[in-house]
């Protein structure tokens, strides 16, 4: 059963039943309160829900209570099948849609991230219950094979993005503070620097024998310049080959000023309400299906703030990640036999180790199989690189040509697709013509590179989507699924259901790989910590 759902003033809404293919399977029904019809609803039949965007409509159930197994989100479907079309950045809305499909000139609409941004009280207005369901019935009639999984894998992640946004990852200010101050002085006034960043920028000035402001490139670009050493920038990688003794005082000073920046006392202030950070979360917002966050930093939280991250008590934190993920990931698309054997062991570099015993000198053989797949996946060709990507490519063939493929038609200008159908950006009028002259060779060269890995990149974001969603109905009570970065996902549980957690977590990832792969000897360990504190994890 399919219900369309269109919100109707602050409370009601109007729902319509629907079969698979988009068929009215009954009249419009206005209800007075929204939030308990679905509820209704979903006890009794757990329909997937079709709504013009779960970022903005399953906020308002879930503070009223209310959660909901599946869901068919227009916008995220929508902004499938434009990239699918080669029209990325049309407006994914209803509306327009709508009027692509009419052929009619696109509305007059606000930027969409604006539009997202506001609640659905605060001028949004949603489109009527009978444009949701033709668009609803348009998209169902493309979205054939795994096209249609991969939307439904997006909707999932709408519903978990929004209800980890909901939970919240469990954040402890105080903490948080103490570890600020250890590391940059007590809170300063407002416009001023903390007292240990201050005296960085002291020492720095005295250093160079002037007054120089080490929040400024510019400055610090010409002080070196001044001192006899010019540099191009002030990038660590540069400045580590300096060797003036203001160099130490300059990296120091630049990492915790990017702390104190990015997550200091005023990010405290504005992301932490309730013991709880409650980032916004955005599906897909990587062409490549990798999320996004709307401020907070959230997939970005630094190792040294990770103690801040505490479990409630009587609670753990369940924290894991897929193991080596994108090689494996290849390893099952490619279909490379030799390659599979290996990914089939719990440590995918150590079982490729034997492969490059043979080459001299340099790293480990471990470390030379790491360098070469990371090399295959990401364009590397230069120095010792070269050496093993021959040796990867004689032993290893089939998933070698997997990458190498994808890199010459990104070079040509053509889409690449992962395996479920995400398709990257297309190639601009503007690259066709460039890549016909000698100067196009290095913007070929660099699509190339991103296309190699768009393949194994998207799909291992599909993976991590097929693995969330068949992991969330399968915790037990009182779990949740509180942050996901990539390969990596935190539950929040009782601590008598920690052991249940780790359980669904392996079950959850041999079932996505199935999902996505089918019968395939590839095996994608998840190596999970049940711990008090994210910061004990790693």
């Amino acid at each position: 059963m399919f219900y369309a759902v269109a919100p109707d003033g602050e409370k009601g809404g109007v729902l319509r039943a629907l079969s698979r293919d988009g068929r009215p399977a009954g009249e419009p029904e206005p209800v007075p309160d929204l939030a308990a019809a679905v509820a209704a609803r979903e006890r009794s039949s757990a329909p997937r829900w079709v709504w013009t965007s779960t970022a903005r409509l399953y906020p308002r159930l879930l503070r009223a209570g209310v959660r909901v197994g599946r869901c068919h989100d227009l916008e995220l479907a929508e902004a499938l099948l434009l990239a699918f079309d080669g029209r990325m950045g049309e407006s994914r809305s209803v509306p327009a849609a709508l009027a692509r499909l009419r052929g009619l000139p696109p509305p007059e609409e606000r930027h969409e991230a604006e539009s997202e941004q506001q609640s659905l009280f605060g001028g949004a207005v949603e489109p009527p219950i009978e444009e949701v369901v033709a668009v609803y019935a348009a998209q169902a009639a493309r979205l054939e094979g795994r096209l249609r999984l991969l939307a439904a894998a997006e909707s999932a992640g709408g519903l978990i993005a929004a209800e980890m946004s909901h939970e919240g990852l469990p954040w402890r200010p105080d903490v948080h503070d103490e570890l600020l101050a250890g590391l940059l002085g007590p809170r300063p006034s407002p416009g001023l620097r903390p007292r240990l960043l201050q005296e960085l920028a002291d020492r720095i000035t005295a250093e160079f024998g002037g007054p120089v402001n080490p929040d400024s490139p510019q400055q610090l670009v010409k002080a070196f310049a001044g001192a006899g050493f010019p540099v191009p920038s002030t990038r660590a990688y540069v400045l580590k080959g300096v060797a003036h003794p203001a160099v130490p005082l300059v990296l120091e000073y630049k990492e915790l000023a990017r702390l104190h920046t990015a997550h200091g006392w005023s990010w405290l202030d504005t992301w932490v309400k309730g013991g709880r950070f409650r980032p916004e979360y955005v599906v897909g917002g990587v062409v490549s299906g990798r999320w996004a966050s709307r401020g907070g930093g959230a997939l970005q939280i630094p190792k040294v703030l990770r103690r801040a991250v505490v479990a409630d008590p009587g609670h753990a934190l369940v924290v894991a990640d897929a193991a080596q993920l994108e090689p494996r990931v290849l390893a099952a698309l490619a279909g490379d036999a030799a390659f599979a054997e290996a990914a089939a062991q719990g440590d995918l570099y150590s079982a490729l180790a034997a492969v490059f015993s043979d080459t001299p000198g340099g790293p480990s053989a471990r470390d030379k199989a790491k360098i070469a797949m990371l090399s295959a996946m990401y364009g590397g060709g230069t120095g010792e690189a070269v050496q093993l990507l021959t040796v990867l490519k004689q032993r290893f063939p089939a998933a070698f040509e997997y990458v190498e493929s994808a890199a010459r038609a990104g070079e040509r200008g053509e889409m690449v697709r992962s395996l479920l159908g995400r398709t990257c950006p297309p190639a601009s009028a503007e690259y066709r013509d460039l890549i016909t002259t000698e100067a196009g060779r290095a913007a070929a060269a660099s699509r190339g590179r991103f296309t190699r890995n768009f393949v194994v990149q998207a799909t291992a974001a599909e993976w991590a989507l097929a693995f969330m969603a068949l992991l969330r109905p399968r915790l037990p009570e009182g779990a949740r699924l509180v942050f996901f970065q990539h390969d990596e996902v935190i539950v929040h549980t009782p601590e008598r259901e920690a052991e249940a957690v780790t359980r669904a977590l392996h079950t959850a990832a041999s079932e996505a790989a199935r999902l996505l792969f089918g019968p395939t000897p590839v095996v994608f360990p998840m190596e999970a910590a049940t711990v008090p504190c994210y910061a004990d994890a790693k």
